[in-house]
């Protein structure tokens, strides 16, 4: 029975994981770009082009279906993988690392944790290449086949349980759970519950504290890095000194290739 779930699930595997068409504009970011910018214990956002990207984009009401975590070269450096400095949980592959270059040709968003130290920014990149090779159970059909509707018809309210759906190994390989667990061994919040409880004072009877309570790492979507209040966004055409005033246009015609990254 596993043998026939297995072969079902890699092929479902398969299916979701194969790109579709798409008719929006490409990245406007380089690989050089993005390489010049990033820091380790950076996520990556990525505007995915699979059918699963569909599903998630769907549920999570944002662009962004996968988040990856910039660790640099210099773990890869003299390996077979050399040139690879992000690392992330792929539906086939499970948790593997990668070359920025994968992802130069989708939008992509940079969201950097304020305040790290060098030795956090280690903790990071030392969690999430120690669980390079851990895989996706594909046995679990269930939680695969729930994203061959890529618009379910699922109240908001119910979005991201779905998402959550299953053992914990799946899910890290669907969504940004390998990432969320990263910072949280650190302690750095991302979305946290946040409580507000009294906390009087004789100069200030009304006073409270805000008390944070950890969110379970499986709820965690690429959404989530995006808006979180302690997550900066870079833009690298910002960062390294836009000026609209020294943009040559052309006004004459429009080319062919208007999707073309400037």
């Amino acid at each position: 029975m596993n043998s026939v779930l297995g072969h079902l699930g890699r092929w479902l595997a398969h299916y979701l994981a194969r790109r579709s068409p798409r008719h929006d504009a490409l990245s406007t970011t380089s690989g050089a770009q993005l390489r010049a910018l990033l820091q380790p214990g950076d996520v990556l956002l990525v505007d995915g082009d699979t059918r699963i990207s569909t599903a998630i984009k769907y549920l999570t009401q944002s662009t962004w279906s996968h988040a990856a975590l910039y660790v640099g070269g210099a773990p890869f450096a003299g390996t077979d993988h050399a040139g690879h400095c992000l690392v992330e949980a792929d539906l086939n592959a499970g948790v593997r690392s990668l070359a920025i270059d994968e992802y130069t040709q989708v939008p992509t968003r940079i969201c950097r944790a304020v305040g790290l130290s060098e030795a956090e920014r280690q903790a990071l990149v030392a969690f999430a290449i120690a669980r390079i090779g851990e895989a996706y159970d594909l046995r679990n059909v269930i939680d695969l086949a729930r994203y061959l509707l890529p618009t379910p018809p699922i109240p908001v309210r119910f979005r991201r349980r779905m998402i959550a759906l299953g053992s914990g190994a799946p899910t890290r390989a669907i969504c940004s759970t390998l990432i969320a667990e990263a910072f949280q061994a650190i302690d750095y919040p991302i979305l946290p519950i946040i409580e507000h409880r009294p906390e009087p004072t004789a100069v200030c009877p009304a006073c409270t504290a805000e008390v944070l309570h950890i969110r379970d790492h499986s709820l965690f979507t690429p959404r989530d890095f995006d808006v979180s209040p302690y997550f900066e966004i870079i833009k690298p055409k910002i960062a390294t000194g836009f000026d609209f005033r020294h943009l040559v246009w052309d006004r004459t015609s429009e080319p062919a290739q208007s999707e073309q990254p400037a």
